[in-house]
């Protein structure tokens, strides 16, 4: 189980500094989103996620459960770099508006309307799974943002692209395919 826990430490820490190195090529933004919060969020993430990791009480001990939430885990990392790939330099912080913005519609983006954010949740549960049930905690509030941020985001959209975006949005779902 401890190389579980390892593993899953040493690829968010990989998976964060890819995604900081990333952001260097995203356009402009022309209204920022709410960076200031979501930093905030990402300290106290960052907290839950390091206690998580260390284990406590509510530890997981089962192989089982462990290779599961291992699964789990690179799944939605994968689904979330998959998404920012497809999304090249139309990519920012939640909430923020481009110059030049692009609506994208293929890739994952065929499946739900913010893979980003469903690969990240997904990534966390799998981490929670993997290593602490503590860290279903983070699990609840990063959904909790991200399904706030991606109203946010679809209000902008909508805006944006008042023809394209309703059609895109009238058959993909939000976050889950075929149910959210």
């Amino acid at each position: 189980m401890h190389a579980i826990k390892l593993g899953i430490g040493i690829a968010w820490v990989v998976f964060w500094i890819y995604w900081l190195l990333a952001a260097t090529q995203a356009k402009a933004s022309v209204r920022s989103g709410w960076g200031f919060r979501a930093r905030g969020i990402a300290a106290i993430a960052a907290i839950i996620m390091f206690r998580a990791l260390r284990g406590h009480s509510v530890s997981v001990h089962t192989l089982a459960l462990g290779i599961i939430g291992a699964a789990l885990f690179a799944c939605g990392l994968l689904l979330a770099i998959w998404a920012r790939l497809y999304l090249g330099s139309n990519w920012g912080m939640p909430t923020s508006q481009r110059v030049e913005p692009e609506l994208v519609t293929s890739g994952p983006y065929r499946f739900v309307r913010h893979p980003i954010y469903s690969g990240l949740i997904l990534a966390l549960i799998g981490t929670a799974l993997a290593t602490s049930l503590y860290g279903l905690i983070l699990v609840v509030i990063a959904t909790a943002y991200f399904y706030w941020s991606a109203t946010v985001e679809e209000r902008n959209l909508t805006q944006t692209f008042p023809s394209d975006y309703p059609e895109y949005e009238s058959h993909t779902k939000k976050l889950i395919p075929f149910i959210l």
